[in-house]
Formats: structure tokens, C-alpha cells, sequence
């Protein structure tokens, strides 16, 4: 498992909201593996912050050497690569914490628009509608 893919999702009901996240990783031995999960309320970026941090976990706890992650938030994937600067103090912890995870990686990350994070969507969702 030395090669990840990931693609993250984090969605709510309302901004801030009932939240969730969904997660597809692939390149494990055992195929892709689905992560859908609540969060609780919060807002959207938050949400897609915890997707992030969750593929992050993963791949670090498996000892991947390399992920890829696919988001549809812009915000992210900017403030990840450096383009934007957090200033975000809501987001702020979130993103040092991706960013020291992401350095255990040969890390990157890029946009994808959100038809072809449809899956990831699916699983944030339905983690939102089970628990609001």
C-alpha cells in the first residue's frame, strides 16, 4: 500500500449545519475503501476539511508512502497547495493539521469538479441524512 488515491467530500444540511464527509481510497490490497461519516454541525468548509484529515489519517496509519487527493472545494485545495493563505481562525487549526500529516507523505492535491466527485458526495450525504 504504498500508492494512495483519494477522493474527499464534505457536505451539509444548511451552512452550518448537520455534516458529514465521505471518502473513496484506492490503491489499497483489499480495493477502494468507503468512509462515510457525521460530524456533527458544521459548516461546509469545515466539513471538507475533516474529509481531507480523514484521507490523511488513513494513508499515514496504512504507512503509505504517496496520496493523491481529489477534492471539489477550491478553498482547500488552494490553501493546501499555498495559492491561498488560511486566515480562516475556524479553519485554521484544520488545515496545520493536514498540513503536518500531509508532510509524513509524498503528498499532493488537486481540483476536481464536483460531477466527478460524485461518489465521495454520495457518502458525505448519506452520512448527514442518518444523523440529522
Amino acid at each position: 500500500m504504498s500508492e494512495l488515491v483519494a477522493y474527499v467530500d464534505g457536505g451539509c444540511l444548511g451552512n452550518p449545519g448537520p455534516s458529514g464527509i465521505g471518502v473513496i481510497i484506492n490503491g489499497g490490497a483489499t480495493g477502494p475503501v468507503r468512509i462515510a461519516k457525521w460530524i456533527g454541525n458544521q459548516d461546509n468548509n469545515v466539513a471538507e476539511y475533516a474529509a481531507l484529515m480523514e484521507a490523511l489519517q488513513y494513508a499515514v496509519s496504512r504507512k503509505a508512502r504517496k496520496l493523491h487527493v481529489y477534492s471539489d472545494s477550491q478553498v482547500v485545495v488552494r490553501q493546501m497547495t499555498g495559492e491561498y493563505v488560511c486566515r480562516s481562525a475556524r479553519l485554521y487549526s484544520l488545515h496545520w493539521t493536514c498540513r503536518k500529516l500531509a508532510r509524513s507523505l509524498n503528498f499532493s492535491i488537486s481540483h476536481v469538479p464536483r460531477e466527478d466527485n460524485a461518489e465521495a458526495n454520495r457518502l458525505a450525504q448519506a452520512a448527514l441524512r442518518r444523523r440529522s
